[in-house]
């Protein structure tokens, strides 16, 4: 994937990839060292200087890319975060950002821009997109119930009331973008850190470099203007979708290539009947189809990542595609590479869990392989949604 880049990409590259080796090795991961608060935020403001969280804001809002195509960069960051299993709700906050950037153009939009814009950007603050279950289907027509509340902080605004489980990087210091159903339709609303009537029940998850929280709305009054875009404007949430999927898709491609790089060295070195396993022809077999799965997967998720950073009309439909791809190619050539290291790779003192870890997580977030084949054929006219 980071095949045929240009100079400045390169660059991007390669920062990001220093960065991680000196601030967050494998050691650090088998430390749980990102569940230290202090250490948490740290790494955080370290990224946002870095400019991983702006990569696709627009230049006018204080972001701005390498290439010129945002959704590319990040998604560049993205492989190099998951090769190297970095922390951090990357997706979240740069889903939350753009939304902000490119959308928060109501009678507050400039506000909601100064006030969590700049935080999400350097850093100062995690973001985190409520869209629904860690599994199964974005809720995009609303994970939580959003009623009208005529005595809200400013006289007007909603009553948000449910629960979303399982949603990366959300803490009391977090900005929430909430997908919210409303009886005009669905809505993203921005729920400021600190909010009275919204709680959150840190929970674990399968991949160790994650923090998760089921996050509940018991009554929470936000004002009108903390709406983000329009109501009832469906194509705005798939284009948030189609960012988090795209940017999703790299992590599991850049973890699948270590992977594989992983594997591929293990097999030259294993010694079994006096020569290297890898000189079998049923391993080179293996090894062969779990090469031309991550050539394709890096195809595919370059492709989407294009695409949805020149606001292609099809944008959508190659992220879905990518998406529906790369979970079940991640999920195949996992265990293959299993199969390879054999009993070793079931040991926690191995590697391999970690990364198995990181794409059974990518696979499952923001719509698993199944629903987005729907998908795909729901945005064709062709299909519907359970």
């Amino acid at each position: 994937m980071d095949d045929d880049l240009s100079t400045d990409q390169q660059v991007l590259v390669d920062a990001a990839a220093r960065f991680a080796e000196d601030t967050f090795p494998i050691t650090k991961l088998r430390e749980r060292a990102f569940d230290d608060d202090a250490f948490a935020a740290a790494y955080r403001r370290q990224a946002g200087e870095l400019g991983w969280f702006s990569l696709v804001v627009p230049e006018e809002h204080g972001g701005g890319s390498v290439s010129g195509n945002g959704a590319l960069d990040a998604a560049l960051v993205a492989y190099t975060r998951g090769r190297l299993l970095q922390p951090v709700g990357f997706v979240g906050a740069n889903v939350v950002a753009h939304a902000i950037a490119t959308s928060g153009t109501g009678p507050d939009g400039g506000a909601q821009r100064e006030r969590a814009l700049a935080a999400l950007m350097a850093g100062d603050a995690p973001g985190a997109w409520v869209v629904g279950n860690l599994s199964g289907a974005p809720a995009l027509d609303g994970a939580v119930d959003a009623t009208p509340n005529r005595d809200g902080p400013d006289g007007d605004g909603w009553s948000l009331s449910g629960t979303a489980v399982m949603v990366e990087d959300a803490d009391a210091t977090a900005w929430l973008l909430v997908a919210a159903a409303t009886p005009e339709g669905p809505a993203q609303l921005l729920v400021a850190p600190g909010t009275a009537g919204v709680s959150f029940a840190p929970v674990d998850g399968l991949d160790l470099s994650r923090r998760y929280a089921d996050v509940t709305f018991t009554g929470a009054a936000i004002p009108a203007s903390a709406l983000v875009g329009a109501i009832g404007d469906r194509a705005f949430g798939e284009r948030l979708l189609a960012l988090a999927s795209t940017l999703t898709v790299a992590e599991c491609v850049g973890a699948m290539h270590q992977e594989l790089e992983m594997t591929v060295d293990y097999a030259k070195q294993r010694i079994a009947f006096g020569r290297p396993i890898g000189s079998f022809q049923a391993i080179k077999h293996l090894l062969a189809d779990t090469s031309t799965m991550l050539e394709v997967s890096k195809a595919v998720a370059l492709a989407a990542a294009s695409q949805v950073g020149d606001d292609d009309p099809h944008a959508a439909q190659a992220a879905s595609q990518a998406k529906a791809f790369v979970a079940d190619a991640a999920m195949d050539q996992a265990q293959a590479c299993f199969q390879v290291f054999g009993g070793i790779s079931f040991t926690w003192e191995h590697d391999q869990h970690l990364f198995f870890r990181r794409i059974t997580t990518g696979a499952e977030q923001f719509g698993d392989a199944a629903w987005h084949r729907e998908h795909v054929c729901v945005l064709a006219g062709i299909g519907r949604v359970a």
